[in-house]
């Protein structure tokens, strides 16, 4: 018996933990003061595989639970809730009948899952729109909580990410 409890113990213990990021609502991101941080609001519904697999797969990834929750301020969204949502002085409310019922805070957007960043001040920077591994994902992250949107094009970004940029990253990451 003792050596079954011990072995169920060491599992527990030596099953790994994953990473999680730090989910806000977006009506505690509307009346939070970020500083230079960006809104990063994942855009998502309930029946969308793509969106359970970017939380399953991607935002479990230590790394980019550790880029969100450091440089960005990481919000969950319904784009199909049936509440209303205040977002930097403008109220945005539920679209409840017709065929397209997506939510006026998620219009505009374009597909589910998509990431949209927002500026401090609540002005729409980027879409990102779609399925990201995490490996990916990191490249896209970095990319703007770096601040090198203002310095490349993405495609040259990721061309030179992991021979020039990776090591910087990771170093300020502390991996």
């Amino acid at each position: 018996m003792r050596k079954v409890l011990f072995v169920i113990f060491a599992a527990i213990i030596l099953v790994p933990v994953r990473a999680q990021v730090k989910w806000h609502t977006v009506e505690e991101a509307a009346s939070t003061k970020i500083g230079e941080r960006l809104y990063l609001v994942d855009h998502y519904t309930s029946w969308c595989h793509y969106c359970k697999k970017m939380d399953k797969n991607t935002f479990s990834d230590g790394t980019v639970a550790k880029i969100m929750n450091k440089y960005f301020y990481p919000v969950k969204f319904d784009a199909e809730s049936a509440m209303q949502v205040k977002w930097f002085g403008r109220n945005y409310m539920p679209v409840n009948s017709g065929r397209d019922r997506i939510h006026e805070f998620a219009r505009g957007v374009k597909g589910f899952p998509t990431c949209r960043l927002y500026r401090s001040d609540g002005t729409v920077l980027q879409d990102i729109p779609g399925y990201y591994p995490p490996n990916e994902f990191v490249i896209v992250l970095w990319f703007f909580a770096s601040g090198d949107y203002n310095r490349y094009a993405f495609d040259q970004y990721k061309k030179i990410f992991d021979k020039e940029i990776r090591p910087q990253m990771e170093k300020q990451l502390e991996l």
